[in-house]
């Protein structure tokens, strides 16, 4: 029995591919997790692009109620300008506007029987 006691463990020694490496736990388990998400999407950008592209007729709800009907022209971080057919172009602050849709979202509700907003 003496034989077994003068055993080795040999480990095999893999690199990049899930194996063990001679790193510290504590590192390996930092490099695995994953980063935060990031804080910008773009998905605000795409779709501002995208509408200014088209022109498309775009209704916004302020926080007071009054709807804005127009095509945005362009925007920035703060602010989106509203050209409108009927009155004069208009510079509105983001923080001002509720929400806001394309105007075809109105036609089509009409016409399928939906009521257009329910407050």
């Amino acid at each position: 029995m003496e034989s077994n006691s003068n055993r080795k463990l040999i480990r095999p020694e893999v690199t990049e591919g899930g194996g063990r490496n001679k790193e510290t736990p504590a590192r390996t388990l930092a490099m695995r997790r994953k980063g935060s998400p990031p804080e910008q999407t773009n998905a605000e950008e795409f779709y501002y692009l995208k509408q200014m592209a088209a022109r498309t007729p775009m209704v916004l709800v302020l926080t007071d109620g009054e709807e804005i009907r127009g095509w945005i022209e362009w925007y920035d971080k703060g602010a989106l300008k509203i050209n409108r057919h009927a009155g004069p172009n208009l510079l509105i602050q983001k923080h001002s506007i509720r929400y806001l849709f394309k105007e075809e979202e109105l036609r089509r509700g009409k016409r399928e029987g939906r009521p257009e907003r329910e407050e």
